[in-house]
């Protein structure tokens, strides 16, 4: 019997339109709805060139706190709050959901957005964080942002707009390299 090879990795992307996206893919909730924000920002290589294909997708709570736990969140009815979105970049590296402010899911807890990456280039998706800026004392209490050094840590932390959305730019490497999330299985641990 012959020994197998294993076939090599492959990258992410690039992406092809065909069934990927939908429509009103980027908006969480209509744009203009009651508590509706953007939140925009720019992806960017490690040379800091922005990246035109990349693709983003969010996962978050309503503003009160609450994690949306019922199906249908490809959706897109103009009223719901789905908890769930995804934006293509453009060609110029820019992003943009329509969404609200995360509210805490525990008390004192710092809201953030989930963020998974795909991009030309890497072999696995990426994971990270958005948090809002406001909150300093849940900043600071939280667990993940408290483990970096404060450089590190202001690459999650969105800027707030003179609007009211929220900006934060990725940078997949290099100068100000945002933080990714490694996502270990643990040993013994059920699936």
């Amino acid at each position: 019997m012959s020994k197998l090879i294993p076939t090599p990795g492959q990258t992410v992307g690039p992406f092809y339109g065909y069934a990927l996206p939908f429509n009103k893919d980027n908006e969480l909730l209509a744009p203009g709805s009651v508590g509706s924000i953007r939140l925009q920002g720019t992806v960017y290589d490690g040379n800091g060139e922005t990246i035109p294909d990349a693709i983003l997708e969010i996962w978050q709570p309503d503003s009160e706190g609450n994690v949306v736990q019922r199906t249908g969140s490809l959706v897109r009815d103009g009223y719901t709050f789905t908890g769930w979105g995804r934006a293509a970049v453009g060609n110029s590296g820019v992003f943009t959901f329509t969404t609200v402010n995360p509210g805490p899911t525990e008390a004192g807890a710092a809201p953030f957005i989930s963020v998974a990456v795909f991009a030309r280039g890497l072999m696995n998706r990426l994971f990270t964080r958005i948090y809002l800026p406001e909150n300093e004392e849940a900043l600071a209490a939280d667990p993940l942002l408290s483990s970096l050094d404060p450089e590190r840590r202001s690459t999650l932390i969105a800027r707030r707009d003179p609007d009211g959305g929220l900006t934060w730019d990725l940078r997949l490497q290099g100068e100000n390299e945002t933080v990714f999330l490694d996502f270990e299985r643990v040993e013994g641990a059920s699936h």
